[in-house]
């Protein structure tokens, strides 16, 4: 039976959240947007880099350095990019011509799903990575090791039995009313031959900043759903048990 997230409605009080899970917000949020690159393809690689430089930073704030085989494990470099994420990476080249009200309608639906994703994922691993460092599950001498395979396989472990669309839907309000996502998308769908936009960092640090500490948020208020999470993660790491195949956390 999947675990269903807690019901919870406190605010939280300052400096609530750890600035070790801010930077697992931050990253995730990071890795939600790299659907915004315009170039097809750019995006994926853009995304491993996010991922792989999250696990970095929390092995660094640990005092630790991983080889980068580790780093690939851990960030889940070697697991391919779903079939949605790419249907978007493929479309965006589509956007450069016109298109129907129809089309831009799914289009629209299909980036935000996607931003979901993405960030769903990132936000699921990267806070039971920080929580396998916590436990020390990981050090200088096991990152050398299979240690590394073992902890990601109970982080693909812990996601899948949990039922994370009330954590999708929240992301899902925080896409959708994001400032950065409707001005591209409104940019690509009323002037389509314009061609790829110039970043305006002033701007788009900002809005990352706003959804992390939107999403930090929500982290606090589902804070029973992420007690969960650990606990399942647990459960498969001393369990020594590997899913069948990769999975996220479910749910849409």
């Amino acid at each position: 039976m999947k675990q269903t997230m807690a019901d919870t409605t406190d605010t939280r009080p300052p400096n609530a959240v750890p600035p070790s899970l801010a930077r697992v917000a931050f990253y995730a949020v990071a890795a939600g947007l790299t659907p915004l690159i315009p170039v097809p393809f750019l995006d994926d690689y853009a995304l491993r880099q996010v991922r792989e430089q999250s696990v970095r930073d929390q092995l660094k704030a640990k005092g630790l350095k991983a080889p980068d085989k580790a780093v690939a494990v851990l960030a889940g470099s070697h697991h391919a990019r779903g079939l949605g994420g790419h249907l978007v990476s493929y479309l965006k080249a589509l956007a450069l011509f016109p298109v129907r009200k129809v089309f831009r309608k799914a289009f629209f639906v299909l980036w935000v799903k996607d931003c979901v994703d993405l960030t769903s994922v990132c936000l699921h691993h990267g806070y039971l990575l920080h929580h396998a460092v916590e436990r020390g599950d990981l050090d200088a001498a096991s990152l050398h090791t299979d240690a590394a395979s073992e902890v990601q396989a109970a982080i693909i472990a812990a996601c899948a039995e949990m039922d994370a669309r009330p954590v999708n839907q929240a992301l899902r309000r925080l896409f959708r009313s994001s400032r950065l996502l409707l001005a591209e998308a409104t940019r690509i769908f009323l002037d389509p031959k314009h061609g790829p936009r110039v970043p305006d960092p002033k701007t788009e640090n900002a809005e990352v900043r706003s959804l992390t500490d939107r999403l930090l948020q929500e982290m606090w208020e589902e804070r029973g759903y992420f007690t969960a999470l650990e606990a399942h993660y647990d459960k498969h790491l001393k369990r020594g048990d590997t899913p069948s195949e990769p999975l996220a956390a479910t749910g849409t």
